[in-house]
């Protein structure tokens, strides 16, 4: 294997989280399904935000920041699907090209011991924005129904 595959495998996580939510709208952006929720803007957003944060610990050397607060409070101001769009693009972007970058032995280097994926290599958090986006991208499926709408199928 090499970088590059894993970097298509970050482009394909994309394309299928913004193949599933395209049924939601600019309209959509603030609808939560019962009050406590992150609204469709701020799922989007959450999404964005922990494409940076795996990138981030997968490269810093004291691993993952758990201060969540900080997450938190960006969420808070997200109130556009359209601005959580580019914020996503942008991190799905800058994930494929650094994780396309590395070398093998850069991206097989072992995380530090920790709460998140201690010890794993670094490319395990390919699989981890995998299984994370797919969490999401199932709940905005349920947000688009909901909504009444019918979110297209992700994979074709």
């Amino acid at each position: 294997m090499n970088p590059e595959v894993f970097a298509s495998q970050i482009q394909d996580i994309h394309t299928w989280f913004n193949r599933s939510t395209s049924a939601l709208t600019e309209e959509d952006s603030s609808f939560a399904p019962v009050e406590g929720t992150h609204t469709v803007a701020q799922q989007v957003a959450h999404v964005a935000w922990t494409v940076e944060w795996f990138l981030e610990g997968a490269f810093r050397p004291e691993g993952f920041d758990l201060d969540f607060d900080k997450e938190k409070a960006a969420l808070e101001k997200v109130t556009s699907l359209t601005e959580a769009r580019v914020w996503l693009e942008r991190a799905f972007h800058q994930a494929a090209e650094v994780i396309g970058s590395q070398t093998m032995e850069s991206l097989t280097e072992r995380l530090p011991e920790g709460p998140v994926m201690g010890g794993a290599p670094r490319l395990a958090i390919v699989s981890a924005l995998q299984d994370h986006t797919a969490h999401h991208r199932g709940a905005l499926t349920v947000y688009a129904r909901l909504l009444g709408k019918v979110p297209p199928m992700p994979y074709m």
